[in-house]
């Protein structure tokens, strides 16, 4: 079975709806129901959004909109945790890890893939 290149990209487009919808719910989970010891929390930053901008990006979206919705989304779900009880909210730790996984998710695909892979829309 051969899947085509427009069918991929439109499920690593889904997938990348799916990876908001489970940061979110991560990041905006009260204070109290989260499990205290949570290791490497800004690795798990850095991973989370490595793995959503490289959905976009291997969605067939550009790389410099790969970039402004997985970084933008990093910060808009950073400022909605203000309103969340026993979170903080606003951590620019947080934010610069969610960053740097996007640039260097990014940066890999370029480097990485063919260019017939990522030929680009918006």
């Amino acid at each position: 079975m051969s899947i085509s290149l427009n069918a991929l990209r439109w499920w690593c487009l889904a997938l990348a709806g799916v990876s908001v919808a489970v940061i979110a719910w991560g990041s905006l989970t009260p204070g109290a129901e989260m499990p205290q010891n949570l290791p490497w929390d800004k690795f798990n930053h850095f991973i989370a959004y490595a793995g959503l901008a490289a959905l976009i990006r291997l969605g067939g979206l550009s790389a410099v909109t790969a970039l402004s919705l997985s970084i933008g989304c990093g910060i808009l779900i950073e400022g909605m945790q203000l309103g969340v009880p026993g979170r903080s909210g606003a951590d620019w730790a947080d934010a610069l890890a969610n960053t740097l996984g996007a640039l260097a998710a990014v940066g890999a695909c370029q480097w990485l893939l063919p260019r017939r892979f990522l030929v680009t829309r918006g």
